[in-house]
């Protein structure tokens, strides 16, 4: 019976499973799906990952003089591989399909699928690529993936907004109650507007670093897109549907114009948020008056007051905000001072940083009680 195998380095296959082991489905009744395509030719392995709706491929030199291909499940492949001590790894596969993975003292014996089970990552011709900085990609998303819908009956509300016009960039998401937008200048590009669900750049934030001296660079076909990054790809299915045009939701600054320092509020509302759960919800009154942001709020656990200092530009105002909404939007932001534009009590509420509009966050105001 003939064997095949190859020979890497530990820690670069125990990397290398880990990442690509996001895009493996969890349970599935096609028993491949729950497994690691690897691809062995030419001294380098690709792994790939697949659920059908993202894909997370990546490749590794080996040591072999032998071509084959299998599917190993992903949970057991990477458990044992991650408890192997020696440097190396040495991972053996007969026309059986049993797999043997040897380290030092130590052997490990599994079954193998056949890579044909596997299902074909979708092709997406990459000759055509945008290219940005990992860092602001990476602040892009993580400033504006908290106001995407977990669970919507209008799935195009579960993803973000790509949006390139005249060499600036939009990344925007949205659910019924609350919007957020980021934007950058990156100078001449082609336009386009697609909408990447949520999941897929939740996976990617794990691969992007902010300290990256390469770009993350991105492709679409139309249905799909395959970001690439530091020697990973990854695949995702594009949203259908119309995606809400941002713009004409944005209102202009409005009567009043608060500034407040962002640490000072964020830890106002959370004082404020101790006595807000599941069970006991109430929205917290606001009263932006006389050079304070006064916060209260009462429910059937107890009741709080509390306030701190703000610039305030225009009308005196009171509404109410949902504390949860105003908390992410605040935790994201990474500038010292914000401004809160409004118009009335019963008008959205504009959130922008104290210079510029890099970001502008949307949130609903909510009835008050008198």
């Amino acid at each position: 019976m003939r064997t095949m195998q190859f020979i890497c380095n530990q820690k670069e296959l125990c990397t290398a499973i880990a990442r690509v082991s996001r895009g493996v489905s969890l349970k599935s009744p096609i028993p491949a799906l729950e497994g690691i395509c690897i691809q062995v030719e030419a001294g380098k392995m690709t792994l790939t990952g697949y659920d059908l709706e993202i894909g997370i491929r990546t490749s590794i030199p080996v040591e072999t003089n032998d071509t084959f291909s299998c599917v190993l499940n992903a949970r057991l492949f990477n458990e044992m591989t991650r408890h192997l001590s020696g440097e190396s790894v040495c991972v053996e596969i007969d026309d059986a399909m049993n797999v043997r993975l040897s380290s030092d003292d130590t052997q490990y014996r599994m079954s193998a699928m056949s890579a044909e089970e596997f299902p074909a990552l979708p092709a997406v011709e990459t000759t055509a690529q945008t290219a940005i900085a990992q860092n602001v990609l990476r602040s892009m998303i993580q400033q504006s993936s908290f106001a995407a819908s977990v669970k919507d009956d209008k799935p195009i509300l579960t993803g973000e907004l790509f949006q390139a016009e005249g060499g600036t960039f939009f990344v925007v998401a949205m659910d019924r109650f609350r919007l957020a937008m980021r934007q950058e200048e990156i100078g001449e590009i082609e336009d386009f507007r697609f909408v990447v669900p949520k999941k897929a750049l939740s996976e990617l934030i794990s691969l992007l670093s902010d300290n990256a001296k390469n770009s993350c660079t991105f492709a679409t076909n139309g249905k799909h897109i395959v970001f690439s990054v530091d020697g990973f790809e990854l695949f995702a299915r594009l949203l259908e549907g119309q995606f809400h045009n941002f713009r004409n939701s944005i209102p202009d600054s409005g009567k009043t114009t608060v500034t407040v320092k962002t640490s000072d509020l964020i830890r106002c509302v959370e004082r404020c948020s101790l006595l807000i759960n599941e069970k006991n919800k109430a929205p917290m009154r606001c009263v932006f008056s006389d050079g304070f942001v006064e916060i209260s709020c009462q429910t059937a656990i107890g009741a709080v007051n509390d306030r701190i200092p703000a610039e305030i530009n225009g009308e005196s105002i009171t509404i109410g905000l949902s504390n949860r909404y105003l908390l992410e939007a605040l935790r994201v932001c990474d500038c010292d001072q914000i401004c809160l534009h409004m118009s009335g009590s019963n008008k959205v509420v504009k959130m922008t940083p104290r210079d510029g509009e890099s970001f502008i966050y949307l949130i609903m105001p909510i009835q008050l009680k008198n």
